[in-house]
């Protein structure tokens, strides 16, 4: 069972990401899925989610307008889409299948 991101980097402010995540060893398509970023000194924090069945989405409000969340289960990965990056942006970003399944994570750097 495993998730591994990818796609992270130093980014200027104003710029764009797209971050995946490579899911294997469970049923993907049945799992809500979700990204999640920590930056320094802070708590990690929930930016959006996924579900399984019918993709319904949910952001918190600081990134609404900004983050898209979308998944293709038929190639077991999830994707984050990030606009208009702004330093704030800036930490590590996980892959989850809250509570129990974490990535190892991707550095975003917004400078």
């Amino acid at each position: 069972v495993q998730l591994v991101e990818s796609g992270g980097g130093l980014v200027q402010p104003g710029g764009s990401l797209t971050l995946s995540c490579a899911a294997s060893g469970f049923f993907f398509s049945s799992y809500y899925m979700s990204w999640v970023r920590q930056a320094p000194g802070k708590a990690r924090e929930g930016v959006a989610t996924i579900s399984g069945g019918d993709g319904s989405t949910y952001y918190a409000d600081s990134v609404k307008g900004r983050f898209t969340i979308s998944r293709d289960n038929a190639k077991n990965t999830l994707y984050l889409q990030i606009n208009d990056l702004r330093t704030k942006d800036s930490g590590v970003y996980y892959c989850a299948a809250l509570p129990v399944l974490w990535g190892e994570g991707t550095q975003v750097t917004v400078s």
